[in-house]
């Protein structure tokens, strides 16, 4: 028996079909051990030796992967064609020697697609493990372990609030912080265009100001009302005429097919996918057969693939879309180094599979690599010239007209941000013409800030700067995320107050670690280790010489000089200079107090100097003050309309909030974030005062139903069970009847058996006549009907489920049923049989002793 080992149960149940009798397919459900998560998992000290554990939750794969290396006459590890399998596919090997398990003949295969015949190909030709990609994967692991356990334990201590550190996690963290800080400190400039609306034979046309008095104008050039005013007197005051015509022809080429950063940009722009979301579906794909492997810098592909791709040009549009020769693309990434194909089809005359995001992000993939081999377009760009009767003042429109679509009749590559595209269609005009003149306008602008990174343009910039892996940029954002240094706000990316600090931090004590050359370095090094052209432990032992003085260096330091030296770094951010010459940093309640940045439990914040006297704060993240200016301290509200005492709204470490008395009596409230800090007026003031709020008795159990704030948001709270509310405002205007239905929905939604409501109602089995069901259940949504519960699989998204889809999930579900009965049947004689053995004597006796 030859037993082959792959990393997932639908990879392991596909490529089973494809091999002989001989061959039993096995799952290690991707890596099987780790370095433990504690001090000494590295020791530098022993030539970088690493002590691996084995994955607790993977006991039971273990275990049978060993009891059959022990059976098998060889093993063949068919993990994924990139440093990560060539890993797994090591840590394979090694636990099967460790525990004599590990058969006579021991070969690697890899293929870069799921088909029958790229797997049998790979079969015959197996080879032996990479030396120089494990030694590359061990490099890379013991860096960025040493870098966590060595920076994260300083920030911890000497930065409260910290999270963590990572080598690639903290420069991409400094590029979304470095975007913050130019957005914050960018000056708007104004500007204005004047343009005319100009029609001729019957189609109008934009044409704008681009020489006015003699002079070339620019986007910046007339920067007053004045100047645009008198511009478009003078526009209005001319006769214009055409005075050169050129039309030029464009020829556009089709991109690359997909490789793992361009397939992680182009889902984020155009189907609004994040990184991570992006990575699994096409994983999935990928183990369905569907799309070869997706973790890849390459951009070429198989003869035979181009060869189909060709041929299903041909057959969907007309010879003119098949260019004359194959295209050839080359790798521009720089650290390229996986030699696989680009992403694409693994057959391309299916041009649909699954349904929901595998359906679409499959219908990017195919359409991105059949374009990949299509003709060019064709365009044809226009720029008309017009100058008035004085030839001091001229206008220009431009345009753009498609002669011939090509590839772009298929696929259109999306942008990162919008961008100005001449692409309206001109009217046919000749020198000497005379358009009517119809409107003239002068509008106002300002120049705009750049703007914030989205998954898409920070995975390029990445990318672009060297640093990381495409195939780690998923797992990087998403701890960007999960640590809170970031949050995402309409597909952008904004920079949290610890991770500015953070970022602060090793700016000011590891600038090394976090510039960008230095981390893009240090990738060309691990592709040096790849290429076998570098040595593991040098490459480690050269960082490891520096850092660590480094790291006992600030490790020596107090926190509190640590703070001021973060007050310093960050005086431009946090006191900017103001407009009329006063100090930034004089406290706006006390007057004579100074402004410094200190550190608290929860964090940094700002404090007066004057402290515990003068008790004002305010957050970290405010440059300035609120709202980017001077912090006006303390606003009173007006007074409570009951006690008479004043309400006021205060700036503190958490955010804006609400106090009505002093000391230990007062009572405070934060603003919730759903309603602005501008709009807190007194009469809100006083409705969050007043919570919690009590709806009324619930009529069945005559228990109170009460609505509040709490730390998830508004929610209503009965009897020990909540229901959520969608805004402030419900909180206080929800009444008994919706109360009552919103905690029944919540206990619903959270309960179990046949009073739940299904998710949707499919229609009648059409061979049994059951009623299908679509459900939610605990584990994800099922189907049901009445008497069969089947799982809805990853690849079925549950709003595009067909009816026929539900009834055959039911059907082999209900098929399988049976055969499981057998097998717990079968087993019931052997007790039996072994009854002497039940005998525990002996047992007893050593119980009586203890």
């Amino acid at each position: 028996m030859q037993l082959v080992i792959v990393e997932s149960p639908a990879k392991a149940k596909t490529i089973e079909k494809y091999l002989g009798g001989d061959f039993h397919v096995l799952a290690s459900y991707g890596h099987i051990r780790d370095l433990p998560p504690k001090d000494g998992s590295v020791d530098p000290d022993a030539g970088f030796a690493m002590s691996w554990e084995n994955y607790g939750d993977k006991g039971k794969q273990l275990k049978a992967i060993t009891d059959e290396a022990k059976k098998a006459t060889r093993l063949i590890l068919a993990t994924d064609p990139d440093r990560e399998g060539e890993a797994i596919s090591w840590h394979v090997q090694e636990v099967l020697r460790a525990k004599k398990a590990l058969p006579a003949v021991v070969d690697r295969v890899t293929f870069n697609a799921i088909t029958k015949a790229a797997v049998l190909d790979a079969m015959a030709k197996p080879r032996a493990l990479d030396e120089d990609l494990i030694d590359a994967y061990r490099a890379r692991r013991a860096l960025d372990y040493l870098v966590g356990f060595t920076l994260s334990p300083v920030l911890w201590r000497k930065l409260p609030g910290a999270k963590s550190a990572g080598r690639v996690q903290s420069v991409a963290l400094r590029l979304v912080v470095e975007r913050e800080r130019e957005i914050e400190s960018f000056i708007a400039q104004e500007y204005w265009s004047v343009a005319a609306e100009m029609e001729q034979g019957g189609q109008g046309f934009t044409a704008r100001l681009v020489r006015w008095k003699g002079e070339k104008i620019d986007r910046l050039t007339i920067g007053r009302e004045g100047d645009a005013m008198a511009a478009k007197a003078d526009v209005e005051a001319g006769r214009f005429t055409v005075e050169k015509v050129e039309t030029k022809p464009v020829s556009r080429n089709p991109p690359a097919p997909f490789t793992t950063s361009t397939l992680q940009q182009e889902a984020a722009r155009k189907l609004g996918f994040s990184a991570s979301h992006t990575m699994r579906i096409a994983q999935q794909l990928y183990e369905d057969g569907a799309i070869t492997y997706m973790r890849t810098d390459g951009v070429q592909m198989d003869g035979s693939a181009i060869s189909a791709a060709r041929k299903a040009i041909a057959e969907r549009y007309d010879g003119g879309y098949l260019p004359e020769k194959p295209r050839q693309y080359q790798t521009k990434a720089k650290n390229a180094q996986e030699a696989h194909e680009a992403i694409r089809p693994t057959e391309f005359s299916r041009d649909k599979v699954g349904s929901g995001d595998h359906a679409r992000l499959y219908d990017l993939i195919y359409k991105r690599a059949l374009a990949s081999q299509m003709a060019s377009a064709r365009l044809e760009r226009t720029t008309i010239d017009l100058v008035d009767g004085t030839g001091q003042h001229g206008l220009r429109a431009t345009g753009q007209v498609v002669i011939f679509p090509g590839f772009l009749a298929l696929y259109e590559e999306g942008r990162d941000d919008s961008e100005d595209d001449d692409s309206k269609l001109l009217p046919r005009m000749v020198e000497g013409d005379a358009p009517a003149k119809k409107k003239v306008t002068a509008e106002q602008h300002f120049t705009q800030p750049p703007p914030r990174f989205s998954e898409a343009s920070l995975v390029k910039r990445l990318e672009e700067l060297g640093i990381g892996r495409p195939s780690t940029y998923a797992s990087t954002l998403q701890v960007l995320k999960d640590r809170d240094y970031v949050r995402v706000e309409k597909n952008r990316f904004f920079a949290e107050e610890s991770g500015r600090l953070v970022t602060a931090f090793l700016e000011r004590f590891f600038e090394r670690y976090v510039s960008y050359d230095f981390t893009a370095g240090l990738e060309d090094e691990l592709d040096e280790i790849s290429g076998g052209r570098a040595q593991w432990q040098e490459v480690l032992e050269a960082f490891w010489r520096d850092f660590k003085p480094k790291t006992a260096e600030v490790m020596e330091q107090k926190p509190s000089d640590i703070t001021a030296e973060l007050d310093k770094f960050l005086e431009p951010m946090l006191f900017p200079p103001r407009a009329d010459g006063s100090n930034p940093r004089a406290c706006p309640m006390c007057g004579d107090g100074q402004l410094s940045l200190r550190g608290g439990r929860f964090g940094a914040f700002i404090a007066c100097s004057n402290y515990p006297e003068c008790k004002y704060t305010r957050k970290f993240g405010q440059p300035g003050g609120a709202d980017g200016g001077e912090d006006k301290g303390p606003e009173v509200l007006g007074q409570h309309p009951e006690t008479g005492q004043d309400i006021v709204r205060k700036s503190g470490r958490f955010g804006p909030y609400i106090e009505m008395g002093e000391g230990k009596e007062a009572k405070r409230g934060s603003i919730p974030k759903d309603l602005p800090d501008g709009e807190m007026t007194l009469e809100w003031a006083v409705k969050l005062l007043s919570l919690p709020r009590e709806v009324g008795l619930h009529p069945e159990t005559g228990k109170p139903i009460v609505a509040n704030i709490g730390r998830f948001g508004p929610y209503l709270l009965h009897d020990g069970k909540y229901g959520r509310l969608s805004s402030t405002s419900e909180i206080f205007e929800v009444g008994m009847n919706s109360a009552v239905v919103k905690l029944a929905e919540a206990a619903n939604k959270g309960g179990r058996g046949a009073s739940r409501e299904p998710l949707k109602v499919l229609g009648k089995h059409p061979r049994t006549e059951a009623e299908i069901k679509l459900m939610e259940g605990r584990y994800g949504p099922y189907v049901t009907d009445g008497t069969t519960n089947a799982t809805l699989p990853k690849t079925i998204e549950q709003d595009a489920l067909t009816l026929e889809e539900a009834a055959q999930l039911i059907d082999a579900r209900a098929a399988a049923a049976p055969a499981k009965k057998g097998k717990k049947k079968a087993p019931a004689k052997k007790p039996a049989a072994k009854k002497p053995a039940a005998k525990k004597a002996p047992a007893k006796k050593k119980a009586a002793v203890e």
